[in-house]
């Protein structure tokens, strides 16, 4: 009787308890962030215009203004310690839409400020920086072209008289939902720049915004899900990892995120250290393979194709009725524009592959060029196999046709979204050498043009492929493999390193051993002959 007693307030006692769990609530989901927004007295307004967003953010942020002001993403220019070169998108020239001279207006869509229509423009007050490019959350912050970086608030007829209308947009809103950068903020302008989605990069375009494990490995959204913050870990508004002084060959361990960074943390080496691979044979080929020679098998393979050709000697033609056309291929990408002549458009492309030490010398306004058999090197990649500090990289090779002054021996650089009133694509004709649509910015134009062929590399560094999907050894030590061109180096399986004298020697020492096989067998058939 005691027993069952004692068993009937166990048995209590478990419903009970049971009870107790079912009816407890879950904890409530907390945000990331320690601040809403959306509470803030600041933001409770409407906003005219962007620099009024800004002044409320510096309301609480006061140092944000300040820290930008001295980035690259402000100024849009750095002197690069190795080569003194002033560089930045007002002073380089490309071989895409030739540069952001005389472009301002269009251009500065993408730069981090408000109001800068052309060089003269005084740019300095704190209330210009555009603190919602970076941390829009929303997805609906636009700042259309040809209004100077300056968003649009109010439904707006543009260009004047074309009955084309720019819808305005919430910037109470927005600003109300700020966060962290995401791949979306940061790819509203890396995406696209060139004029559109991967027009330029190759390994940056909307398909990273979502992307598989197959995509990007250290991106995928089911797994590691990281943002572009993680590699280029900002410190101050600083953000490391730039195309104008790369690292091309990082020797340091692997280490702590958060320390005083001494070396470019955006590395693979930062993360992975010097020794990532299980076997001996893969780790000694890191020594003059870059990490993405092998883990970046093709790029742009996330569904939208890169650019690849731009011939601009061909831009100009009108149609029948003397209007500009557009041609587009199967895919709906355009092959032709009157304004800009040619183009071609690739996806999933083996990339090209260079010695490169991370010095890059770039052609700058103004530069005197002489027009010879090979194209000109917009930005030159250096690097060799017995210079210490080169690695094998892959890069997008970009080949344009491109203006050129014969007579002060310079690029021409386009009015596209210039502050004239020229419709650039009617001043075209070749022929007649229209000197109203072209402008240089630091030599007369002479009024004659010719054309140059041009080419740019670009390092591919995203995409990166799962282990699995690496490049295989057969597709590098193999007749016309991936490193054909690479000079420097000796690759077994590789056609140009075939040693006839090594063959030979090889081949005399197959038949050194079959012949020594074949006499120890002979012998030891003969000895038992004997012996029997």
């Amino acid at each position: 009787m005691r027993i069952h007693f004692i068993q009937a307030i166990f048995l209590a006692a478990v419903f009970v308890g049971n009870a107790h769990a079912v009816t407890q609530t879950a904890p409530v989901k907390l945000a990331k962030s320690t601040a809403d927004h959306s509470k803030f007295k600041e933001l409770q307004k409407t906003f005219d215009s962007g620099p009024e967003v800004t002044k409320a953010c510096l309301a609480c942020h006061t140092e944000a203004s300040k820290q930008i002001h001295q980035t690259q993403h402000w100024k849009w220019e750095y002197v690069n310690p190795k080569t003194q070169q002033l560089l930045g998108k007002k002073h380089i020239v490309n071989n895409f839409c030739t540069s952001v001279k005389s472009n301002e207006g269009g251009c500065n869509t993408c730069h981090i400020g408000y109001g800068w229509k052309d060089v003269q423009t005084e740019f300095n007050a704190e209330e210009n920086v555009d603190c919602l490019s970076c941390h829009d959350a929303t997805g609906k912050y636009r700042k259309p072209s040809g209004f100077a970086g300056l968003p649009v608030t109010k439904d707006t007829e543009y260009p004047p008289g074309s009955g084309k209308i720019i819808r305005g947009i919430n910037l109470s809103e927005i600003a109300q939902k700020v966060g962290p950068t995401k791949r979306t903020t940061c790819g509203a302008c890396h995406f696209n720049g060139g004029g559109g989605d991967g027009v330029k990069h190759g390994d940056l375009d909307s398909s990273l915004e979502a992307p598989s494990k197959d995509l990007d490995v250290h991106m995928d959204v089911d797994g590691n899900n990281f943002s572009c913050a993680t590699c280029h870990k900002t410190d101050g508004h600083q953000v490391p990892g730039s195309r104008y002084n790369p690292t091309a060959k990082d020797k340091d361990p692997a280490h702590l995120r958060g320390k005083a960074e001494t070396t470019n943390p955006a590395t693979c080496q930062a993360c992975h250290g010097q020794a990532p691979h299980q076997t001996v044979k893969l780790n000694e080929h890191t020594a003059k393979i870059a990490c993405q020679t092998c883990h970046i098998p093709a790029f742009a393979r996330g569904g939208q194709p890169t650019k690849m050709t731009w011939d601009w000697s061909t831009a100009g033609k009108v149609d029948k009725d003397g209007k500009q056309y557009s041609e587009k291929d199967d895919d709906g990408y355009d092959t032709y524009l009157s304004a800009k002549g040619d183009f071609t458009w690739k996806a999933n492309v083996t990339p090209e592959y260079i010695w490169f030490n991370g010095t890059v010398k770039y052609t700058l306004v103004g530069d005197k060029i002489e027009k010879g058999d090979k194209p000109v090197k917009i930005n030159a990649f250096e690097g060799s196999a017995t210079d210490g500090n080169s690695m094998i990289w892959p890069v997008k090779m970009f080949r344009g046709k491109q203006a050129y002054d014969p007579v002060n021996k310079s690029l021409i650089i386009a009015h596209l979204g210039g502050n004239d009133d020229t419709a650039f694509w009617k001043n075209l004709n070749w022929d007649k050498a229209a000197a109203t649509g072209m402008t240089n910015a630091k030599a007369e134009f002479s009024g004659k043009i010719d054309f140059i062929e041009t080419e740019s590399a670009w390092p591919i560094t995203h995409m990166v492929a799962p282990k699995e999907k690496a490049v295989g050894c057969v597709e590098c030590h193999m007749s016309n493999g991936r490193l054909q061109a690479i000079d420097g180096v000796y690759m077994p399986g590789r056609g140009s390193d075939h040693a006839r004298w090594l063959e030979i020697g090889g081949w005399l020492m197959v038949g050194g051993t079959l012949l020594g096989v074949s006499g120890h067998g002979l012998l030891r058939i003969i000895s038992k002959k004997r012996s029997s």
